[in-house]
């Protein structure tokens, strides 16, 4: 198993977030982190990546347990996050936030401007000045910059424009096609389940239901994803 999150426990100061989740993702596999607003998805994000991390539990990436390890480390281990918020670096252009981070392996500066053509017409343009769609295909573009074995992408498409969305989509569909290992969350679902080969929902903090797409029954949807 590539990564194995097992009953970990996240807390904010005093305050608990995550009281038991569990997930995992196997290498190439695409698996979707669902649940609703505040239910704890980017806490568990945050905690896989080290940014806040879990006091109980156990987080293993290709087999190592990650307890110990500085953010950084993390990521070197091979997981390239794409946080909610997109966060690119605004006063740098969009070829400077592409190689700030980059790694050497299959993507390169080339590869992720033909997936992003977008990104090559805008390649000399500070990052302050794109749309919100373009800066998200520059997060991703920049998290694969750093060649990772796992690609987490926090809220993919959200707020994007229908067209960007669509891009989005279709760049996700491309990674899973060459055997990207991905771990999406995403409020899309019409878009995220067919992409999706497993799906783990996420309840005031625990795990309430994992699974393959097709057993996503609309009881489960009413009860753990409904408003």
């Amino acid at each position: 198993m590539l990564l194995d999150v097992s009953g970990i426990e996240t807390f904010y100061g005093a305050s608990q977030a995550l009281f038991g989740v569990d997930l995992t993702v196997a290498e190439g596999e695409v698996v979707a982190l669902m649940g609703r607003n505040g239910m704890g998805k980017t806490t568990t994000i945050r905690s896989i990546c080290r940014l806040n991390p879990p006091r109980k539990g156990r987080i293993a990436f290709d087999g190592r347990d990650t307890a110990g390890l500085r953010a950084f480390r993390v990521a070197r281990l091979g997981i390239g996050l794409v946080p909610e918020g997109r966060r690119c670096f605004p006063n740098l252009t969009v070829r400077e936030n592409l190689v700030a981070a980059a790694r050497p392996g299959q993507w390169t500066l080339a590869r992720i401007e033909t997936l992003f053509p977008r990104l090559a017409e805008r390649r000399d343009q500070f990052a302050s000045t794109l749309s919100g769609g373009e800066q998200q295909m520059l997060a991703i573009g920049r998290a694969l910059m750093t060649n990772p074995r796992l690609l987490i992408l926090d809220e993919a498409t959200e707020g994007l424009a229908p067209v960007i969305r669509h891009d989005i989509w279709a760049s996700i569909r491309t990674l899973k096609a060459e055997g990207q290992s991905i771990l999406v969350v995403d409020k899309t679902m019409a878009e995220l389940l067919p992409v999706a080969d497993r799906c783990t929902i996420i309840e005031k903090g625990r795990t309430a239901w994992s699974g393959i797409p097709a057993a996503l029954t609309d009881d489960i949807r009413d009860r753990l994803l409904g408003v």
